[in-house]
C-alpha cells in the first residue's frame, strides 16, 4: 500500500480573466505580495529563487510557464527537503478560480494542519483583493 498524505484544496474566485490571474501568479516576484508565508520578498540569486521568511531564507522552485494554468511550486526549507505545493488557475465564467492544495506533512498535527489551511485561505483572499483592485 502506498503512503499518502491528508490534503485539502482551498479555492478562491477572482473576478479577472484567466490570462490576468495566471500572469500574476506565474511571476515569482509577486508571491510575497499575497503569500504571507513567503516573507518580505522573493528574489532570483545565483540561479535560484530565494524568499526571506521569519524562519530564515528558503529556496523555491517554480513550475515553468505553461498554457494549462499550472503554477505549482516547491518550497525547499533546507537541503534535501522539498515541499510540493500544487496551485492551479482555471476559467470560471468570465473570471478565474485559483485552487491551492495543501498537504498535511508527517510532522504536522491535525491542529497545525487546520491552522495552516486558515493561513492559506487568508493568502488566497489577499490574492483576490490584489487582483480585483488592479
Amino acid at each position: 500500500m502506498a503512503d499518502h498524505y491528508k490534503l485539502q484544496t482551498l479555492t478562491v474566485f477572482i473576478a479577472r480573466p484567466f490570462d490576468d490571474v495566471y500572469e500574476y501568479l506565474a511571476t515569482p516576484e509577486n508571491f510575497s505580495q499575497w503569500a504571507a508565508g513567503l516573507g518580505n520578498g522573493v528574489r532570483f540569486v545565483d540561479g535560484a529563487w530565494i524568499a526571506d521568511t521569519p524562519g530564515g531564507a528558503i529556496k523555491i522552485r517554480f513550475s515553468e510557464r505553461n498554457k494549462f494554468g499550472i503554477v505549482d511550486h516547491y518550497v525547499i526549507p533546507k537541503p534535501g527537503v522539498e515541499i510540493y505545493v500544487p496551485v492551479r488557475v482555471v476559467v470560471n465564467g468570465t473570471g478565474s478560480e485559483v485552487l491551492f492544495t495543501l498537504f498535511q506533512l508527517p510532522e504536522m498535527t491535525d491542529e497545525q494542519f487546520k491552522a495552516d489551511a486558515v493561513l492559506v485561505q487568508q493568502d488566497l483572499d489577499t490574492l483576490k483583493k490584489i487582483l480585483e483592485s488592479i
